[in-house]
This record gives C-alpha cells, sequence and structure tokens, in this order.
C-alpha cells in the first residue's frame, strides 16, 4: 500500500501574529490536526523562530468548522514551556493528538523529553504532570533533542514513534510502546540510515499509518522547505521500518511533516507549505503495489 497524493491543496493556516513575541523570521512547523468534541477542526502548530526566549518555540492554534475548508480562524498562542515542570525554556515542539477513552492526549516534546497533556473537549489541554513534579516521560538523554512524537494504537500496545539523536549524533526514528500511555518500554530504533542518511535531521516527523490490517507506512521527513522530501516505507511489522538498509523503502513525496487523517472513509494529508509559512492539506489515496 502506497501514498499517492490526489487533487489540489487548500491552505488552512499561515504564519501567525503572536503580538510582542512576532518573529522576524518565524516558521509554522510540525503541527497535529484533530476533530474536537464539538465538531469543530483543530490544529495546533509549533512556530520557531519567535521572541518567547529560549530555543523560540510555542504551540499556536487554529479553528475550522470543517477539515475542506481554507483559512482556519486563528486562536492565538496555545501553549509555552514551563521551567516549573522541567521543560526547556522556548522548547515546545511537535504536537500529537489522540483520543482515549473519551479523553483526548496531546504528546509533544520539551525539547529534551515526551510529554503528554490531556483535554475533556479536544480544545483546552492541561499538562499532566508525573509524580515527580516534571511532565516529561520518556528521553534519549540529554543532547538527543527527542522530539516529533505520534501515537498510534497496534495490537494491544499504544506505539509511540519518535525521533531523536543516538550517541553518536546520528538521526534515528525510535519507538516506546505502552499499555496505559503513561508506563512506556524501553526504547527501541526502528528506522534509520539507508538512502535517508544518518545526519541529525534525517529521521524528522515520524507518522506511521495502517492502511490495511498488517500493513504499516511510515512517513520519514528529510528536508523541509521549496526542496521538501519525505521518503516512505512499507512494513509488516511496526518494529522495523529498516536500520542501515532500503528494504522496506517504497517511494517519496515532495512534501514536509506530514499529518495524515481519516474522516468518514476519506484519507488526507497536512504537511507544511514550501515557503514555511503556513499549513496546507489534499485528499491522500493509497495504491497498491507489488
Amino acid at each position: 500500500m502506497v501514498p499517492e497524493i490526489e487533487g489540489a491543496w487548500w491552505t488552512v493556516a499561515g504564519n501567525p501574529d503572536l503580538g510582542k513575541l512576532t518573529g522576524d523570521k518565524q516558521q509554522p512547523v510540525d503541527f497535529a490536526v484533530w476533530q474536537a468534541a464539538d465538531g469543530t477542526w483543530q490544529l495546533w502548530s509549533c512556530i520557531r523562530g519567535t521572541k518567547c526566549g529560549g530555543t523560540g518555540r510555542l504551540l499556536h492554534r487554529w479553528e475550522g468548522k470543517r477539515l475542506t475548508d481554507e483559512n482556519w480562524t486563528p486562536k492565538g498562542i496555545a501553549m509555552q514551556a514551563e521551567l516549573k515542570y522541567g521543560e526547556t525554556k522556548g522548547g515546545l515542539q511537535a504536537p500529537h493528538v489522540v483520543l482515549i477513552g473519551g479523553v483526548y492526549h496531546m504528546f509533544y516534546g520539551d525539547w529534551e523529553n515526551i510529554c503528554c497533556a490531556t483535554s475533556r473537549d479536544g480544545k483546552t489541554f492541561r499538562r499532566r504532570v508525573n509524580p515527580n513534579r516534571r511532565t516529561g516521560m520518556f528521553t534519549e538523554g540529554v543532547g538527543a533533542n527527542t522530539r516529533d512524537p505520534m501515537v498510534i494504537r497496534i495490537g494491544d500496545r499504544w506505539h509511540c514513534y519518535y525521533t531523536a539523536g543516538t550517541p553518536k549524533k546520528e538521526g534515528a526514528i525510535f519507538c516506546r510502546t505502552s499499555t496505559d500511555t503513561r508506563n512506556w518500554a524501553l526504547s527501541r530504533i526502528v528506522g534509520m540510515g539507508g538512502k535517508s542518511g544518518t545526519g541529525f535531521c534525517s529521521a524528522e516527523c515520524p507518522h506511521v499509518v495502517a492502511p490495511a490490517p498488517g500493513q504499516y507506512v511510515l512517513f520519514r521527513t528529510q528536508r523541509y522547505g521549496q526542496d521538501a522530501l519525505t521518503n516512505i516505507y512499507h512494513a509488516t511489522d511496526p518494529m522495523d521500518f529498516g536500520i542501515n538498509t532500503d528494504k522496506h523503502f517504497v517511494g517519496t513525496l515532495p512534501v514536509a511533516a506530514p499529518e495524515i487523517v481519516l474522516h468518514e472513509g476519506q484519507y488526507y494529508i497536512a504537511c507544511l507549505l514550501p515557503s514555511l509559512k503556513g499549513i496546507r492539506v489534499t485528499r491522500l489515496t493509497w495504491v497498491k503495489r507489488r
């Protein structure tokens, strides 16, 4: 099963006005799209290059009535790092939202850790603070820049795929599993190397989809901007998309930071604008290849 873009793009979000925190070179980057409890569509994006201090990143929110609408309404800054919970100043990155048992779970990075916040309505989120008064659930270590989480249910466990650097500063896609989203197994590298390379940013924005039972497709971004590139891998084992091999490689898409959404039987793909000044959406289809 190989993904193909179907139809024209429409822009849902632009480069937001952050007031006094607006940066001259700010860019909306890694984001999440989901439907809230009231039926509206929500989009939260990491905005980098802001004047919030630290590493310059925060989360901004938009809202749309329908997924197919253009130019969703900006709703302002949604979240900034909280140092009191151990988060890196200006370090919030790459949210991803999953509805679990009637509760929306937002997984995000704080520059060094993967964290979680929850919500009943899918709009207002509250950090899930651990017994140690920290939000970080796990990390690959100081300096690894553990980031870009996405969570999917496979079998009886939640699988969290994310990006981090190895001890050799090589970019890799890791996965941890959990039955409750609080206690996570030890990490395992599930994808790195091959034609995508081993640079620190060679395994960005991992996103895994199961378009058919027992078939798993990994989207792995290589480049942002006008020359955006995401490599696609297909496997029947969700814990093995290839390490220093291209045996699972099936193609590419000219997009960056893709988010795949299934709504009313139709797949959609959202990604960054080539200008890095907003986010766009179009339909996605799947083609069977031998």
